[in-house]
């Protein structure tokens, strides 16, 4: 018997991830989006895996720029986690005004200056997954490293790592 699709998104809305936004810098803007589909792969080489919607415009851009950044985002960065998880979003740059950012030096994307990590990464591969594409990046720097708790999604909530309802701000 299938799983209906609803009971499928519901049991893993169980399953707590970290989230991050994921920055692209094409010819023309810049592209963000949040994620909650980060693996670590390897750490030799370094590569982590990112799954996003086929038909979403951000896969399109990253596969056809070929380099973006992950920026895993901070508990306090709650709101900035909403903005590019919306539909019809304006530019990265402006969604990003008033937050410090700095351009990753290999994707020449965004990274943001507050975020607990940022990866500078390379595609190495795309796999198509359903309605999903599973895109392996090649690590090739880390702008930013930085401290604090995570920002987690469970149960559709934004939390920090102890399972608190993260910040606004």
């Amino acid at each position: 018997m299938p799983v209906d699709a609803q009971e499928f998104a519901a049991a893993l809305r169980q399953h707590a991830t970290g989230v991050v936004l994921l920055t692209v810098r094409d010819d023309i803007d810049d592209v963000g989006t949040t994620v909650t589909s980060l693996m670590s792969v390897s750490a030799d080489p370094p590569l982590v895996a990112v799954g996003l919607a086929a038909d979403g415009y951000p896969a399109e851009v990253l596969q056809s720029v070929g380099t973006a950044v992950v920026n895993v985002l901070a508990a306090p960065q709650a709101i900035l986690a909403s903005r590019f998880a919306s539909a019809g979003r304006p530019s990265a740059r402006h969604l990003l005004e008033t937050v410090p950012w700095h351009r990753a030096p290999v994707s020449d994307a965004i990274a943001l200056d507050g975020a607990l990590t940022a990866l500078d990464c390379r595609v190495e591969s795309v796999v198509e997954a359903g309605s999903h594409v599973v895109v392996l990046l090649a690590v090739e720097g880390v702008p930013v490293l930085g401290d604090g708790d995570p920002l987690v999604r469970l149960r559709g909530r934004w939390t920090d790592g102890a399972g608190r309802l993260a910040g606004r701000g």
